[in-house]
């Protein structure tokens, strides 16, 4: 038996509805809830000392909290994961919300990172928070590579895919590079990789390099080395990570203390930093997980809340993940849904491009 289960089964039916008419009024209004508000709208009649008798057990129990004296109750971090696990009804999106997210779909374009870009925008926009997408790693065959000099220090490999699909990466090649050596480490990673996708061609270039050394003059294995190293160096990540709707967390608070963590928040997501970790939030399930205040790893100095989660391939692989993150106090029975919604859209979408 989870622990919130077993918090629920310690509540008779007049504490789980206090309970729930206190988060869900927090959730709306961002103020605490009083016992007179509940006494008006409850669904039985009660004298207002009962309510608070109620509020103050709930608040020993450790699910609601009172900011000042004599005002109001407002759910804890405790009590808000209590009612997300036990008491949240999630329904579907809503027909305008979906349009919304539905529209960022309808391009042929072949640029998938500038299709989950408008996604992100169009789902930083319903829910009014700030999105994340995790774009996929490119996965498509590869037909050809290229090495073109830019200059003494800079070159640019150029790989072609299979699909169409091309990719430039500015790399520093060795000192003393010619022609002759570009085009002879281009036809050496040629004979390697046609066919394969990048993770294949990471896993066996190097041993094809140990075994095939003597093919290649010294030149032209240090050129292989260093395209190699701008396929995994630092710029193969942090482009993966696409965010939008940072001015949504602005505009939703006022105290300073606040505005302080949302700038601690808005340097982790500038920084790009632990998007492996970004995508290891969804690895436990395939479903939208919820991580509230400090129970999210990845941005426990903000005092948001996160809701992911992963999208998958056709094989059923999790590629990438879309999430929203913004205060604690978000519409969790809303939002869930449009996260969902969009994550099974982008997956559909992913899978119905690559079987073309």
């Amino acid at each position: 038996m989870t622990d919130t289960q077993k918090l629920l089964d310690e509540m008779n039916d007049r504490s789980r509805e206090v309970f729930r008419r206190v988060v869900e009024g927090y959730l709306s209004t961002g103020d605490p809830v009083g016992s007179r508000t509940l006494t008006r709208d409850f669904s039985e009649s009660v004298s207002a000392a009962t309510i608070r008798n109620v509020m103050q057990d709930l608040e020993f129990m450790g699910l609601l909290d009172s900011p000042h004296v004599s005002a109001g109750r407002i759910p804890t971090q405790q009590g808000l994961r209590m009612f997300v696990d036990g008491l949240l009804e999630v329904g579907v999106p809503d027909e305008s919300d979906r349009e919304k997210i539905d529209a960022t779909l309808g391009s042929n374009e072949r640029d998938i990172g500038g299709l989950l870009d408008r996604v992100g925008s169009a789902l930083s926009g319903v829910t009014q928070g700030a999105s994340l997408v995790l774009t996929p790693k490119y996965e498509a065959p590869i037909k050809h590579l290229e090495f073109v000099s830019l200059g003494p220090e800079q070159a640019l490999v150029v790989l072609v895919f299979a699909d169409g699909h091309v990719e430039n990466r500015l790399f520093q090649p060795p000192p003393g590079q010619t022609p002759s050596s570009m085009r002879e480490a281009a036809n050496f990673l040629n004979a390697v990789i046609e066919g394969r996708t990048l993770t294949e061609v990471r896993t066996i270039v190097q041993t094809e390099i140990a075994e095939r050394r003597q093919e290649i003059d010294s030149l032209s294995h240090a050129l292989v080395k260093s395209g190699l190293a701008s396929w995994e160096g630092e710029g193969d990540t942090p482009e993966r990570l696409i965010v939008r709707g940072r001015s949504n967390l602005l505009s939703t608070s006022t105290e300073t203390e606040d505005l302080d963590r949302i700038r601690t928040l808005f340097d982790d997501l500038e920084r790009k930093r632990d998007i492996a970790e970004f995508l290891d939030l969804t690895q436990d399930g395939d479903g939208v997980r919820i991580f509230i205040g400090s129970e999210n790893k990845l941005f426990s100095l903000s005092g948001s809340s996160l809701v992911v989660s992963p999208y998958m391939n056709a094989d059923r692989k999790i590629i990438g993940a879309v999430g929203v993150i913004g205060p604690t106090r978000l519409n969790y029975g809303r939002i869930v849904p449009i996260v969902d919604y969009t994550a099974q859209l982008v997956g559909r979408m992913l899978t119905d491009r690559s079987e073309r």
